[in-house]
């Protein structure tokens, strides 16, 4: 038993210094839009999406992740490949403003101690809050926009690679779809029971919106003390 008790003293403290590993940097990139209104390809960035980002690194395997990102979204049915949507002619702009947090995990060893040039693709996953503005039109006039504030959330699935390109720099190249908790970004679907308020599209699905870019992240903490032997 007091073996065991040694060795776990002996683990704490490059766990506990191993936690102090941090990344801080910015994402630059583009965004674009999946639902009822504009084209239906999942990643065609038409709008420019910028955001700042913080990753404590855990082990070489995963890391907690938390972004803020902000983009305009935007959809024009004129530019979709279907021909009912090009005959209906419709079209949005919305701002979507991103809080999310939740584990990113690397395929390879990432041990940012070591200042060899490493290389791996990685998964984030989590749970997102974005702030939007809830479109509706009315029957009456299906081409004037109405909107208001609010807000949803929506499950982001991240696939990247990275590299660290100094010791002290990494740079990574991800594209991160979102699902999410509405299918109002467009003005498809208006929670409301109204008959004057126009819902069209497929009701039963809801929107996605799609980051895509480059981040540049600063690394910074302690080296782990590995116990004697």
């Amino acid at each position: 038993m007091k073996k065991i008790f040694n060795l776990l003293l002996c683990f704490f403290p490059f766990i506990t210094l191993h936690a102090q590993i941090n990344e801080i940097g910015v994402f630059l990139g583009g965004s674009n839009f999946v639902g009822d209104v504009g084209k239906t390809t999942y990643i065609a960035p038409e709008k420019l999406a910028f955001g700042v980002l913080y990753k404590w690194n855990r082990s070489p395997r995963h890391s907690w992740r938390f972004s803020y990102t902000q983009s305009e979204v935007t959809g024009n049915d004129f530019k979709s490949d279907e021909t009912g949507r090009n005959q209906r002619g419709y079209r949005f702009d919305n701002t979507v403003k991103e809080l999310s947090a939740g584990l990113e995990f690397n395929f390879f060893d990432f041990n940012l101690h070591d200042y060899h040039q490493k290389i791996t693709p990685y998964v984030y996953s989590g749970l997102s809050f974005f702030i939007y503005d809830n479109l509706y039109r009315y029957t009456t006039s299906p081409n004037v926009i109405y909107s208001q504030n609010s807000s949803s959330l929506a499950i982001p699935i991240i696939l990247g690679i990275k590299s660290n390109i100094t010791p002290r720099l990494v740079l990574g190249l991800e594209a991160g779809v979102r699902y999410s908790f509405t299918d109002n970004i467009d003005g498809s679907n208006p929670d409301t029971s109204s008959t004057n308020i126009l819902k069209f599209g497929n009701l039963n699905n809801n929107d996605w919106y799609v980051f895509s870019g480059a981040t540049l992240t600063y690394t910074f903490g302690k080296k782990p003390c590995y116990c004697a032997e």
